[in-house]
């Protein structure tokens, strides 16, 4: 069976649907976890965030919710987004990236609509991840350290966003890229022959440039 390297970010709700779908890969495909800063991806290609554009931020919200609800997959917005997901991906990475424990933190942001960086809040969440020194364990330089590289082998592989599938090199992004990746591990030539190899290699047309 493959594994995949699975990025994501907790601020993602795109991330948390495919979450919460990851059980159709069971049997067909190992998960192996990678918590990333999306900011940090967004950062290096030189990219805003859907909710940094007004317009997108309002269709995003409204596409996500209507995802959620067409999938069966329960979810409330937490009181603002976006928000800052550092605190909670070091948790996941303190707690040696386990899905279950990721499921919990994104469950408990996006099932319950729930504050993490609210004291009170994360206090609960450490309760129900049943570590008490949750905030020891994140603010170790070890942890800090792991995440920062998991940025690094992020952009090595190509990631440009989250969540992203990552396998044998190729990456499916996004929750609806998840029938994308089931189509490829039955047939993994699917995306080399025919219109997918001349696409491959098309050439640029015409470059966007900046406007002085």
């Amino acid at each position: 069976m493959k594994t995949a390297d699975w990025y994501f970010d907790f601020i993602s709700p795109f991330a948390y649907l495919q979450s919460e779908s990851l059980g159709r890969l069971d049997g067909k495909l190992a998960i192996r976890p990678v918590p990333v800063l999306f900011a940090g991806l967004l950062k290096h290609w030189g990219q805003k965030g859907p909710a940094e554009m007004a317009p997108k931020r309002r269709f995003t919200y409204r596409q996500v919710q209507w995802l959620a609800e067409r999938n069966g997959i329960a979810l409330r917005f937490p009181p603002q987004h976006p928000f800052n997901p550092v605190r909670a991906l070091r948790a996941a990475v303190a707690l040696g990236s386990s899905i279950d424990a990721i499921h919990e933190i994104f469950r408990f942001i996006w099932r319950e609509g729930r504050d993490i960086n609210a004291p009170e809040e994360w206090a609960e969440l450490a309760r129900r991840l049943g570590a008490p020194d949750l905030d020891a364990r994140c603010n170790d330089p070890a942890v800090k350290s792991q995440l920062l590289q998991h940025g690094d082998q992020a952009l090595a592989a190509g990631v440009f966003g989250v969540p992203t599938l990552a396998i044998d090199g190729e990456l499916f992004w996004g929750f609806d890229a998840t029938d994308m990746a089931l189509d490829y591990l039955a047939d993994p030539a699917l995306f080399a022959r025919g219109e997918y190899a001349r696409i491959e290699s098309l050439p640029v047309g015409a470059a966007r440039k900046e406007i002085p």
